[in-house]
């Protein structure tokens, strides 16, 4: 349940945009098989600008191209990967898995406490792994700034087999290919060009 921008209802002045570094954590934690990303909550472009550098194939959507939770296609992808908006996570979840075998929600690290949420996590044979975020997010890039929560990673797998493990994320042991990390100042530069294909054609 993690408070960014998206388009759903939320006070005007409530805008987090996800950093690059939160989506290049979670690449290597995907299954194999995702090669074709949405990201439906995706504003102004920042975890898909990330996950097309990282290589995946991305379509990125938002309330202007219609309401994810009303949406009862896949848009051709193998995954959803989103930092869904902050009152509306548990919906998100549920009709994400209704849709895609993979689901990757970014949510305050104890989301997953409440007994209400237990059919996503403890009782869901789906739920494959939780990645803490060992560094908490700076939504607002400002001296001093001090973020008070904590963030973690779920995804969910329906190849998933057995309990869900915990891994957390190592920055400076994360192998991203060098050609993506310098790939990621190109794709956002040329984000408005690469929307023509990537952003609300599902």
């Amino acid at each position: 349940m993690s408070q960014r921008v998206s388009g759903y209802a939320r006070k005007d002045a409530d805008r987090y945009e996800t950093p690059a570094w939160v989506a290049q954590v979670l690449v290597p934690h995907l299954p194999p098989r995702v090669h074709r990303i949405w990201e439906p909550a995706c504003a102004s472009g920042n975890m898909v600008c990330a996950l097309l550098a990282a290589g995946f194939d991305v379509i990125g959507t938002d309330l202007t191209h219609g309401d994810f939770l009303e949406r009862r296609d896949r848009a051709a992808s193998d995954a959803i990967v989103t930092n869904p908006p902050y009152d509306q996570a548990a919906a998100f979840i549920e009709h994400a898995l209704a849709l895609v075998d993979v689901v990757a929600m970014l949510l305050r690290t104890d989301y997953d406490h409440a007994q209400t949420r237990q059919h996503l996590f403890g009782h869901c044979p789906y739920f494959a792994k939780k990645l803490v975020l060992t560094r908490r997010i700076v939504w607002f890039e400002r001296p001093g700034a001090a973020p008070s929560f904590n963030h973690a990673w779920f995804i969910w797998d329906a190849a998933h087999r057995g309990p869900p493990t915990i891994a957390y994320d190592a920055p400076k042991k994360i192998n991203i290919a060098k050609r993506n990390a310098d790939a990621i100042a190109t794709t956002c530069n040329d984000v408005a060009q690469k929307r023509a294909s990537c952003f609300g054609n599902a």
